[in-house]
C-alpha cells in the first residue's frame, strides 16, 4: 500500500516505542509499534472474516483504544470504518445500521445487552475486548490496490434536519486536515492531548487525536466527563493541548480545582463544538492561560481556521484566518461575496472535505456546489481577515423585517452576573413573524426581573434584538457533544406556548 495511505506503518517505523495511546480510565497503553502490529493482525482477521474494499465495518463503543484499532485496520484493507453513536435510540441506531449495510459490527462488552436486541439480529458481530489477536501472527495479507479518493470513514451526523446522513471521509480528506492541522497549528512529536470528545464524532477522532498520532505524539483517551477528573488527567499525563466543547468549560471553570491550578503543561486550550462564551475567555485570561475556538464541522476536516492564542484574547469570539491548505469565503443571500464586516454564509473548500453523503446524491449536491461546501452557518470579516461566526443560517431570527443573530445576544446576556447560561431562538408570532426568546437559567435561585434584564441588554443592543420574552427554565436540552439543543428547546417551547406567550 502506498505509505501515505498507511502512514501508521511508517509512523511505527519512525518512532516505534513511543506511547500512541494511553487509556486514562483502563491504565492501558500502546506504542506504535504495538498498535500498528495490533492493526495487522485485526486487517488479518477481518480478512479472514470475507472483509474487503469498500465493505462498512461499524463499531459500537465508549471512547476505546479499539476505535483506532479498528479505523487503522479496515485502512489497511479498503474497508469503511463506521463509528456509531450510542447515545442514539434504538430507532435512530437501527436506521444508520440500514442506511449503510455494515458487514461487521464491533461492540464494547458494556453494549452487550443492546446488540442482543432484535435489530441487531441480521448482522455479524463481535465483541472488541476479546484477545483473538493476541496469537495471532504478524501477517501478509494481500493488499488491495487503495486511493487516495476511497473512502476510509463513514461518521454519521447528529440528524436535527431529519435522518441522519452518513458523511463519506476519504483517506485524503482525514489525512489533509491532519497534515494542514499538524502544519498550521504547530503540533509536534512532544504534543499530549486528553480526548474526551466522543471517538463517534469528528471532533473526538479528527480535531487533535488523528493530527497528533501522524505528528507522533500521544492521546490520552477518557469517558464520561468529569470537570475535576479531566483537571487531574490534564496534569497527570503532562498534557499539552486540549480540545473541549464550551459546556465542558463551563463546568471546569466553576470548579475549585480550576482556581488552584497553573496548569504548567498545557500550551493552548481549544473550544470547538459551539461558539464559546466571552465568559470563558475572561476565566482564562484571568489565570494568564492562553485560550483559542475554532470552527469545523462533520463534512470539512473538522478543522479550518487557525489564531495566534495570544491574539485570540483581544479578538475574543474570533475563530481566525483560513489555515494553509483550504479556502473560505463568505457569500450573501444574492450569491455575492460578503464586503467586511458583512454577515454572509461560510462555503469552504480544500482536500480536506469529505467526498459525499452515503446513499444519499440529491444531499450532496445540495451541500457541495462547484467544489464548495456550503456549510450553513454565518460568520463576517473584520478588516485584518479575522472570521468571527454569527451563527446558524437557520437559527437568524427575523422579527418585525430586521435580521437578529442569536450568538450575538447570548454573549451579552451571559455576561450577566446572575445567568449561568442562555439560549436565544425566535418563536412564531402573528404581529413580528417572529419574536426573539431568551431561555435562561440562573446562577443560585435568584432571577433577574424581566425590567432589570431588558435595561442590562440596552447597554450593549439595539431595541429590536432585545428579547420580548425571558423564560427562566432549571436546565438547557444538550446534544450527544454537549451541545444546546435548540430543536429539542424550540420544541419544548411551541408545546407549552400557551403557558410562555
Amino acid at each position: 500500500m502506498r505509505w501515505e495511505l498507511d502512514w501508521l506503518d511508517k509512523r511505527a517505523k519512525i518512532t516505534p516505542m513511543s506511547l500512541a495511546l494511553v487509556d486514562a480510565e483502563q491504565q492501558t497503553t500502546r506504542t506504535y509499534r504495538e498498535l500498528n502490529i495490533r492493526c495487522k493482525k485485526l486487517a488479518d482477521w477481518l480478512y479472514e472474516k470475507g472483509v474487503r474494499k469498500g465493505d462498512r465495518i461499524a463499531l459500537l463503543s465508549p471512547n476505546d483504544i479499539s476505535y483506532f484499532e479498528l479505523l487503522f485496520a479496515c485502512g489497511k484493507i479498503g474497508a469503511i470504518f463506521v463509528p456509531i453513536n450510542w447515545r442514539l435510540s434504538l430507532q435512530e441506531i437501527h436506521y444508520i445500521l440500514s442506511d449503510c449495510a455494515p458487514k461487521l459490527i464491533g461492540y464494547h462488552f458494556s453494549f452487550k445487552k443492546t446488540v442482543n436486541e432484535k435489530l441487531f439480529t441480521d448482522y455479524e458481530t463481535f465483541q472488541i475486548e476479546k484477545e483473538f489477536l493476541e496469537n495471532r501472527r504478524i501477517p501478509a495479507f494481500k493488499e488491495e490496490p487503495l486511493q487516495e479518493q476511497d473512502p476510509l470513514a463513514i461518521i454519521y451526523t447528529g440528524g436535527t434536519t431529519g435522518n441522519p446522513k452518513g458523511v463519506v471521509l476519504s483517506y485524503q480528506s482525514i489525512l489533509t486536515n491532519a497534515i494542514n492541522t499538524i502544519i498550521s497549528w504547530n503540533l509536534t512529536d512532544e504534543d499530549i492531548t486528553l480526548t474526551y470528545l466522543p471517538l463517534f464524532h469528528t471532533g473526538g477522532l479528527n480535531a487533535l487525536s488523528i493530527p497528533i498520532l501522524l505528528a507522533g505524539g500521544k492521546v490520552v483517551i477518557a469517558n464520561d466527563f468529569d470537570p475535576v477528573k479531566a483537571i487531574t488527567y490534564l496534569n497527570h499525563y503532562q498534557c499539552t493541548v486540549v480540545l473541549f466543547v464550551p459546556t465542558m468549560y463551563h463546568m471546569i471553570i466553576e470548579t475549585e480545582e480550576f482556581k488552584k491550578n497553573s496548569f504548567p503543561s498545557v500550551k493552548t486550550f481549544f473550544s470547538g463544538g459551539a461558539p464559546c462564551p466571552l465568559e470563558i475567555y475572561a476565566a482564562f485570561k484571568r489565570k494568564g492561560l492562553l485560550f483559542k475556538e475554532g470552527y469545523g464541522l462533520t463534512e470539512a476536516g473538522p478543522n479550518n481556521f487557525y489564531i495566534d492564542p495570544k491574539i485570540a484574547q483581544e479578538k475574543r469570539g474570533s475563530v481566525g484566518k483560513p489555515m494553509l491548505f483550504n479556502e473560505i469565503k463568505l457569500v450573501k443571500a444574492d450569491g455575492t461575496e460578503a464586503a467586511v464586516h458583512e454577515v454572509g454564509e461560510i462555503l469552504i473548500q480544500g482536500k480536506h472535505s469529505f467526498a459525499y453523503y452515503w446513499e444519499n446524491e440529491q444531499a450532496t449536491r445540495e451541500v457541495k456546489k462547484d467544489g464548495w461546501i456550503y456549510t450553513g452557518d454565518l460568520a463576517r470579516k473584520d478588516d485584518e481577515g479575522y472570521f468571527y461566526i454569527v451563527g446558524r443560517k437557520k437559527d437568524m431570527i427575523i422579527t418585525g423585517g430586521e435580521n437578529v443573530y442569536p450568538l450575538e445576544v447570548e454573549h451579552w446576556i451571559a455576561a450577566h452576573p446572575q445567568i449561568d447560561e442562555v439560549a436565544v431562538l425566535g418563536l412564531p408570532d402573528s404581529k413580528w413573524g417572529e419574536i426573539v426568546t431568551a431561555f435562561l437559567v440562573v446562577k443560585g435561585t435568584v432571577e433577574p426581573s424581566e425590567q432589570e434584564l431588558i435595561h442590562y441588554c440596552l447597554k450593549k443592543l439595539g431595541k429590536y434584538k432585545i428579547p420580548k420574552k425571558f423564560i427562566f427554565v432549571a436546565q438547557l436540552p444538550k446534544t450527544h457533544v454537549g451541545k444546546i439543543d435548540k430543536k429539542a428547546l424550540k420544541r419544548f417551547a411551541l408545546e407549552k406556548k400557551a403557558n410562555f406567550l
